[in-house]
């Protein structure tokens, strides 16, 4: 992508976007120089439309509306990579995770993409559960995406297989793992 001084004025930035992320994610977002490490040692750079180095570009060029639309930001796996290599101490993983919750308010969903779809349906079998429930992730990702007949045969091949259980299991200490959902989205709010 190789955003130049050139571009800034057709990305209509906003540097208020910069601030903010700045202060949502507690990093020195201004102090990336484009060394391009945490991109080279990203794992899933390859499947992404901006590379990791390109998103924080973007974040200092303020293009909000281009990063909210970019499924890069919800294909980042948090693995801290980039943040080991950053000679800034830069944590592009936390600056993609403030992002993906800039998109839920707007209500935009990536383009392409329907990891949105099912990050949701994934923590809401957990928050409901406790633990994940492939079934029921299924069945709420389908109805979501509206893809109802999409993989009908391979699911029945893994329920034949015995790999889908009918009924979800339950956590010991399941008020727990609620609690770490309210107070995460306290800290959100």
């Amino acid at each position: 992508m190789a955003v130049n001084v050139g571009e800034v004025g057709a990305l209509a930035p906003s540097f208020s976007l910069l601030k903010m992320m700045e202060e949502k994610t507690g990093l020195a977002i201004s102090r990336c120089f484009q060394c391009q490490k945490c991109t080279n040692g990203c794992p899933v750079s390859d499947a992404m439309d901006l590379k990791t180095h390109e998103v924080v570009r973007l974040v200092q060029l303020g293009a909000r509306d281009r990063l909210l639309a970019a499924n890069s930001i919800w294909l980042c796996v948090s693995c801290r990579t980039c943040e080991a290599r950053c000679p800034n101490d830069i944590d592009s993983s936390r600056i993609m995770e403030v992002l993906r919750s800039l998109v839920q308010p707007a209500r935009r969903t990536p383009t392409g993409q329907r990891v949105e779809a099912f990050h949701s349906a994934f923590l809401g079998t957990v928050r409901q559960l406790g633990r994940a429930y492939e079934l029921g992730l299924i069945g709420v990702y389908k109805m979501k995406t509206a893809t109802y007949s999409q993989d009908l045969s391979l699911g029945l091949q893994m329920f034949k297989r015995r790999k889908l259980k009918l009924w979800p299991e339950r956590v010991r200490r399941l008020r727990q793992v609620r609690e770490i959902f309210q107070r995460a989205e306290a800290k959100k709010g």
